[in-house]
């Protein structure tokens, strides 16, 4: 899709928050490489008591030596709850949050 001024600043909100949490749960020097993707699609959601059609995002966070191989980061329901929570109510624009559980390989770390 489009690259957007309004679309990098939901990103950046996004991430800010993500890594924020991974700090306040002192997971980050337990996690190799961590970010947030945000989707070139919109997704339905309810927001309050109104219907709402924003963005979706994914959550990546993968553990790693060198970068050959890596394995998602299984972080707790909690963190993922309280992450997400906070991502929807705090970033205008988003009313999906999901957890890319994708290893390497198959898949690469990074999205392209």
């Amino acid at each position: 899709g489009e690259v957007t001024s309004k679309k990098i600043k939901i990103l950046q909100d996004e991430d800010e928050i993500f890594i924020n949490q991974i700090k306040k749960y002192k997971l980050y020097d337990e996690i190799w490489q961590a970010f947030s993707i945000l989707l070139p699609t919109k997704t339905v959601g309810v927001m309050g008591d109104k219907r709402t059609y924003d963005y979706a995002c994914v959550l990546r966070a993968v553990t790693s030596v060198d970068g050959m191989t890596a394995d998602y980061y299984k972080f707790d329901q909690k963190f993922l709850s309280d992450t997400s929570t906070k991502i929807v109510n705090e970033v205008s624009g988003i009313n999906r949050v999901t957890y890319d559980i994708t290893s390497k390989p198959p898949g690469t770390i990074e999205w392209e």
